[in-house]
């Protein structure tokens, strides 16, 4: 019996993704991902994409907050719902974590330019009066911030491609590699990252 973990499960069936990530933090309980155990600070957020990379599109800050408030101007919707229109919008080439729009759409709490109604996952969020006036002054930076995203298309770029299969063979390799298996890979990584710093400074 693991009661620590029963604990967990209990208590997420009652919270809203928001919720879970303000008690858990960004890294959530872990799972392998570039950031992970096993391989340091050289796979954190300093590797491009950040924890996770899949080789996607990402937005900026300023723009995950514009993308939310175009989105409620349109029609109130759950943390869930946001992700899955913005997933939609942009043809899957960009779905945002919980861990970006979560905290986002806390800070627009804050700022009283949004509501929540309800509680646990079924939390739904609604522009306040001050919000739709605000989302009236900021049309043409929600209307940029939907076109940053569909001006990305990873598919031009074949280092984007090169990075996300690497991400998937890393997963695979450390969950099957012994120990001195994920040594000797992290030295490998080790050399191939500072080969690029010596070609940058060529």
């Amino acid at each position: 019996m693991h009661p620590h973990h029963n604990e967990h499960t209990n208590q997420d069936q009652y919270d809203s993704p928001r919720d879970r990530f303000r008690r858990r933090g960004p890294g959530g309980h872990g799972g392998f991902g570039f950031g992970g155990p096993g391989f340091g600070p050289g796979f954190g957020p300093g590797f491009p994409g950040g924890p996770g990379f899949r080789g996607r599109p990402r937005a900026r800050r300023g723009d995950v907050r514009m993308l939310l408030i175009s989105l409620l101007a349109d029609a109130p919707s759950n943390g869930y719902g946001l992700i899955k229109s913005i997933a939609e919008r942009t043809e899957n080439q960009w779905k945002p974590s919980p861990g970006s729009v979560y905290p986002t759409l806390a800070q627009l709490v804050d700022e009283g330019l949004v509501e929540g109604t309800g509680s646990g996952r079924g939390e739904e969020y609604r522009l306040t009066d001050e919000g739709r006036a605000y989302a009236a002054d900021n049309a043409e930076a929600m209307t940029s911030a939907w076109a940053d995203l569909a001006g990305q298309n990873p598919g031009e770029d074949p280092l984007f491609s090169s990075f996300g299969k690497l991400a998937n063979a890393i997963r695979q390799f450390a969950s099957e590699a012994t120990p001195e298996q994920r040594k000797a890979l992290a030295e490998q990584l080790d050399g191939v990252r500072r080969d690029l710093y010596r070609t940058l400074a060529e």
